[in-house]
């Protein structure tokens, strides 16, 4: 087939290309900016999360990021070193629906190394652990708070003592706000990709001001007068009105779980920020409950005294796992948005594992209804009762777990969003050698002769440069085929240039890209294209 067929009629029918920038590529300007705007070739999208800034000592400081038409605007927090080279590193969609990626650099007050170009979504590995293990320490202090405080105030036997559970109440206000100042202080290097103990007074300030701060900051708040208001409900003479207000209190406070996190961006927020504080209510009081059943009223409460407590408990529980089960429905339909993601996606696989421990939970739970219902907590004593509560609380706490990694987790509709928008729809790149910078894009990526490959070529600063000639070979691995050499036909104003790929075979490609840029000058770059093993197209 000739390379003519696969041409496109004009340059302005190509993949979007980087046409201008402010700060310009490879300029030094004065002082650091408060926005880049990057103008393409035609209209962009840009993937979330895909497009970064990095300041000079390598740190994220990457704001907001928009696009109207063909500009992509980045607006850039303030950087601890603003002197230096900043790297702008992009991933956008064409309004031709094919993947871009790129980067460029610029300097302000005069040019240094340039930062390494990461992962832009990646996060340093103490952060990766604080992150998960301050929410799941808020979530714990969450259910020590909601659990124990209920059976204090409705169920607790008058002659028993309060300390233990009003101590496990005080201790989970203290650990959720601990939680929730850790989670304010990794919020900062989360976003800049430092380690955890490099943050800054300025990037704890654009915490505090975003709505991720505020919505920790109200959680502060909440507690605090949570704080003050319960020590009399706690001690079974709090009043009606003080309920009522503490209930509208841990109604706002549960508000905030949501929307820090993916509830707050998902299709139908409203929706999902309700069956989150249903979801996180019905767990911190079924969770809490056991906690106190098993540490407290199972090894002091009189037989005679649990046969009276525990058939109310047990439909508290009942009714908490039919909200706790109807709010995960809604939350995996809406989060998942196709089933196929269940098993596709991390945060399918890690709910499926969630979901199936759960169901071991209810099954010991029904157990410990049994003993309930006939009583025989009476007649044989709370052991057995003791041992099933136990079980069912360590395969709760598992849970628990899983979900705090849950939230931290891209939700599957996202994930298979961005695969479908980066992935099936073709591949692209940036490679890099001492003479030119290489964008490439391959589309779609399918068996056949049907592919077409457009690159582009730039100085290492990132301005456009000429090319004489291109040529394009591919080889697949794993296979005794000989080495297939195309040439690619350059375009004015010739930085960029396009031609056609065949795929025989499905698997793995060794794709080398030769550009001579002078009579003498010449380099190769060097990338793979994984081809799948699905029907052509007609």
């Amino acid at each position: 087939m000739g390379l003519a067929v696969v041409l496109p009629a004009a340059p302005a029918s190509a993949h979007a290309a980087l046409v201008s920038a402010t700060p310009e590529p490879g300029s030094v300007v004065g002082a650091p900016p408060d926005e880049i705007v990057v103008r393409f070739s035609e209209a962009v999208t840009p993937v979330p999360g895909r497009t970064q800034v990095l300041a000079p000592d390598g740190k994220r400081i990457t704001g907001t990021v928009t696009a109207a038409g063909p500009l992509l605007r980045i607006q850039v927090r303030r950087a601890a070193q603003p002197l230096g080279t900043y790297l702008v590193s992009y991933r956008i969609i064409s309004a031709d629906s094919h993947p871009v990626g790129g980067a460029m650099t610029f300097s302000v007050g005069a040019p240094s190394a340039r930062p390494a170009e990461g992962d832009p979504t990646g996060e340093h590995p103490s952060v990766a652990v604080a992150g998960p293990a301050f929410r799941i320490a808020g979530y714990a202090g969450l259910t020590l708070i909601v659990g124990p405080a209920l059976l204090l105030a409705l169920l607790w036997p008058r002659r028993l003592s309060r300390r233990g559970p009003t101590l496990l109440v005080r201790a989970g206000l203290i650990g959720t706000a601990a939680a929730t100042l850790g989670g304010l202080w990794t919020q900062a290097p989360a976003s800049s990709g430092a380690p955890w103990w490099d943050v800054s007074v300025t990037e704890l300030a654009d915490v505090l001001a975003s709505p991720y701060g505020i919505a920790l900051l109200a959680r502060l708040a909440v507690l605090a007068a949570v704080a003050a208001l319960l020590p009399p409900v706690l001690h079974g003479t709090g009043g009606r009105r003080r309920g009522a207000v503490l209930i509208a209190l841990g109604v706002a406070g549960l508000t905030t779980w949501p929307l820090s996190g993916h509830a707050a961006e998902s299709p139908l927020p409203g929706a999902i920020v309700a069956a989150d504080v249903v979801h996180i209510a019905a767990m911190a009081t079924w969770l809490g409950g056991l906690v106190t059943l098993s540490v407290f009223l199972l090894r002091r409460a009189h037989p005679r005294v649990l046969g009276r407590i525990l058939p109310v408990w047990s439909r508290w529980a009942a009714l908490a796992v039919v909200w706790l089960t109807g709010a995960g429905v809604v939350q995996a339909v809406v989060q998942l948005g196709s089933f196929g993601a269940l098993w596709t996606t991390a945060y399918g696989r890690i709910l499926l594992g969630k979901i199936a421990i759960l169901a071991g939970v209810l099954a010991v739970a029904a157990v410990a209804r049994r003993f309930v219902r006939r009583s025989w907590v009476t007649t044989t004593g709370p052991g057995p009762l003791r041992r099933t509560v136990g079980i069912e609380l360590v395969a709760t706490v598992v849970v628990l777990g899983l979900s705090g990694v849950l939230v931290q987790t891209t939700p599957g509709r996202a994930a298979t969003a961005e695969r479908v928008a980066t992935t099936e729809k073709g591949v692209s790149g940036t490679l890099t050698s001492g003479l030119f910078t290489l964008q490439y894009y391959v589309y779609p990526v399918e068996l056949g002769e049907n592919n077409t490959v457009h690159g582009f070529t730039y100085t290492p600063e990132g301005k456009p440069l000429a090319a004489q000639e291109w040529t394009v070979t591919t080889r697949l691995r794993g296979q005794d085929l000989e080495p297939v050499t195309q040439p690619m036909l350059p375009l004015d104003p010739r930085n960029d240039a396009v031609g056609a790929l065949t795929f025989p075979l499905p698997g793995t490609y060794d794709v080398t890209f030769t550009v001579r840029t002078t009579e003498i000058d010449q380099a190769t770059v060097r990338t793979t294209i994984t081809v799948p093993q699905v029907p052509q197209r007609p």
